[in-house]
Order: C-alpha cells, then structure tokens, then sequence
C-alpha cells in the first residue's frame, strides 16, 4: 500500500501508465534509456525523434517477451498469438504462404519415448490404475501393480511404481538425444519416400519437399514426447503441389517406418549399459482435416493446440524448473516432486563423467536433461516470429502515423536500466493486464454471436 500511494503521487504516473498499458501490462518489463532520430537522407531534415529524457525517471518500459505464462502472462499470450499464425499459415495459407498448401497432403504426428518403467496413470469410470493379480512384488519389495483409481489431478499420475526399478538413466540419456533422434527420423522419411519410387536419396528434393512444425511437450511421467505437422509440397516448396503419386497414405506409412528404424548411438560407457535410444511403441498419425464428420483435425484446432502449449513454463507440464540448478542441494529442495529431483540428479551425476560431457547434462539438469527448443519448424514451412514481430511493429508505426520513406535514415542509441516492477507497479500492471484480457475475451464472444464476423454497417 505504502508503493502505490507513492507510486499514486509521483509526477510521472499518468506516463508511466501509459507505458504499461502500450506494453500490454507486462509482468517484467525491461527498462532503457536513449533515443532515435529519423532524418531525411537528402535534406538533413528531422522527420520524427524521440528521446527518454521527458520519460519518468529517463527510461522507456518495453516487453520482456517471455513465451511462460507462468513468469509474464501478457507477454505469453502476445507469444501464443505468433505460434498459432506460424502454424496455422503453414496449413491454410497466408503470410506470405499460398492458399493451395490447404490442399497438399499434411499429417498431425505424435511420437513418445519408449517406457522406462511402469508408473501410476490417470484411469476412467470403472478402471484401476494396474490391476495385477495376487499383488505380486518387485525385487525391491514394491508391488508391481496398482490397484487404485486415479483422478486426472492426483499427484501420484506418472510417478513411478517403484523408483528403485524406474530407468532413471535411460530417460536422461534418452532426453539427451531427442533432438537428434528427431533429425534421424525426419531423413529416415524422406529417404523411406525416395526408395518408395526408386528414387536417389540425394534428388528427392527435384520431386518434393516434406515440409513440418514440431513442438516438444512433456508428459506426465516427466518424458518428453513430440508433436508434428508433416506436409508434402511440390519442388518448389508451398507454392508447387506434391507429385500426384506423393499421398497422405504413402508420407504415412513414411512416417510409421522412419519412427521404428531410426535410433541414436549412446556413446559407450562401464557406468551404464545403454547401447542406443529410439521411439516408443505409442505412434500416432492422424490425417488434418481430411474427414468432414468431425473425427479428423482441422487446422484451427491443430494451430491451436500447439500455440496454448508453447506458453506453459516447467512447473506446468512436469518438466522441471523454470532455471539451472547449481548442485545436489539445490536439486533437492527444489519445490518439485520425487521423481523430477531423481532425473534431474541423475542428469547431475552423469554430467560428471567423461564421455557425456559433450551433452552438458549439468547445465540442462533443470529441463531432466532436454534441451531442445519447445517449437521448431523446416525453412519452408511457414513464415518466421522474426516476421511475424516485424510486421506488428510496421504496423505500430503506420497506426502512429509514421510511413515508410525511402530517403530515410534512423539513428538511435539505447541502454539497459533496470528490469522488473516495484510492488505498487506489479499491482497496477496485473490490473491493466487483467482488464486487456477481459477485453479481449468479451470482444471474442460478441464475434462468436455473429458468426465469426461482424455485421455490415447498414
């Protein structure tokens, strides 16, 4: 109360209010000071300046641009809004992608991590979680069945059923190599469509292009497992059709073969016995938009899906922590269940040894070991967050009257200040946040009663 009755009173706070209402109510918004100049290459002329010097306290709020909707939730939802055109336009068309690509054959792939031991699951009406009869024991004197039933919130949902037993090893190492396991699968699918027509491996690229968007989510037994929108194009990417011979069925079938045959070598070690790593049995492929009773995908739904996920941060999905970690001590008071302090121990332990080092297991213990990007995409496949952003901001500019002028030149110069809110700030930010996603939410709900769009002036 003391911040915001002196925030209240300070000379700058109608300005400062507008700065967090321009950034959206960003819950740690970055600070700078300095200032640009736009002048006229031929004239010399001034033709828009500005300088943080009349700003309050000399600086100028900007946004911190976290995807977490745990640490900003303006700045996640703004992260959100680009993955779902970034995905969408690679399914439908649109920046800068032709509408035709709606008609080439796209898939929607799941692919898990195979099983490092059994562990506690979520059950439907009348089901338990692993019913064994005679409640046989493990070697550690654990049963090896479970016979309770779990809600879809009960903490013991992917813990496994006997620790002892659980391959903590093999789901790190496993985590370690995802990135490059997905690189094996994605060449083991074209080089499967290449030999499906007798074609070199080297020329397919002269017939099609197997275009596709992934993101990583983590499951509740804390293992990754991958999401992928796979699309066929002609040689010349979006703007050519697929071969006529290039079909949903074939990419499919390209699909189930590459994820059994592809694996990574481990590199060879007396600590653990593990040779290599490749899929789990759990493959899903599902065609997008392919059936019109409902059970298929659309691509609003697919779009969607992946654009929600993006903003979760580790405490949301079971994969970690938000940050690194420094030691075993600080692993084990990590706010996190046993299992994840067991992984992210073990990513500890195995960082130590020589010939995983090039994994750098110390460094990522905080994400079990993964540490991959949660979205990537081919080159291809759709637009880019770089041009997705450029455009926002070209059309800020427009919208405050600011045109494009070949003869211009910009000169500007910037420093960080500081970052974050006082207690007062962060009060008042969540405030302006909240009332933008209210609006927000009631503008979506008057377009849903027209249709999806708004009546024509009369």
């Amino acid at each position: 109360m003391r911040d915001l009755i002196r925030l209240a009173n300070d000379p700058g706070y109608q300005r400062w209010l507008e700065q967090i209402r321009d950034i959206g109510g960003c819950a740690h918004p970055v600070y700078l000071s300095g200032y640009s100049v736009t002048r006229d290459a031929s004239t010399g002329e001034i033709l828009v300046s500005y300088s943080t010097t009349d700003e309050p306290g000399d600086r100028l709020a900007v946004r911190c641009g976290n995807r977490r909707a745990s640490v900003c939730e303006p700045c996640s939802r703004l992260h959100a809004g680009d993955t779902y055109h970034l995905v969408r336009s690679g399914l439908s068309g649109g920046k800068s992608l032709p509408e035709q690509v709606r008609g080439h054959p796209r898939l929607f792939v799941t692919l898990t991590a195979p099983s490092f031991g059994p562990v506690h699951r979520a059950t439907g009406p009348g089901e338990v979680c692993r019913f064994r009869r005679g409640a046989p024991l493990c070697e550690h004197g654990e049963p090896l069945g479970c016979n309770l039933a779990h809600s879809d919130n009960d903490e013991l949902i992917g813990k496994p059923l006997c620790a002892a037993c659980y391959d903590y090893v093999g789901h790190v190492l496993w985590h370690a190599h995802a990135g490059r396991l997905w690189d094996r699968f994605t060449t083991a699918v074209r080089r499967h469509l290449a030999a499906s027509r007798g074609i070199p491996r080297s020329e397919l690229g002269h017939h099609l292009v197997v275009s596709f968007a992934k993101v990583a989510e983590y499951q509740k037994r804390a293992a990754v497992h991958f999401h992928a929108v796979v699309r066929l194009d002609g040689p010349d990417g979006p703007d050519s059709p697929p071969p006529g011979w290039a079909t949903a069925e074939l990419i499919t079938e390209a699909v189930y073969q590459a994820a059994r045959s592809s694996y990574v070598a481990i590199p060879e070690s007396d600590a653990y016995g593990l040779e290599r790593v490749g899929w789990g049995q759990q493959i899903d492929v599902r065609p997008i938009g392919e059936f019109a009773d409902g059970d298929g995908l659309s691509d609003e739904a697919v779009a969607g899906y992946v654009a929600k996920y993006v903003t979760k941060g580790a405490g949301d999905t079971a994969s970690g922590l938000d940050h690194h970690v420094h030691g075993l001590e600080e692993i084990q008071r990590a706010p996190v269940s046993s299992h994840l302090r067991a992984l992210m121990a073990t990513c500890w332990r195995l960082g130590a040894l020589p010939e995983l080092e090039p994994l750098r297991l110390r460094l990522w213990a905080h994400s079990l070991g993964y540490r991959g990007h949660i979205l990537t995409k081919s080159r291809r496949y759709s637009t880019t967050y770089s041009a997705l952003r450029a455009e926002r901001a070209e059309h800020k500019r427009r919208s405050a009257g600011v045109g494009d002028d070949p003869n211009a030149v910009k000169e500007s110069s910037w420093r960080f200040v500081g970052s974050g809110h006082t207690p007062g700030e962060a009060l008042m930010a969540r405030s302006i946040a909240d009332d933008i996603a209210r609006n927000r939410e009631e503008a979506r709900a008057a377009l849903a009663d027209f249709g999806g769009r708004w009546p024509e002036d009369e």
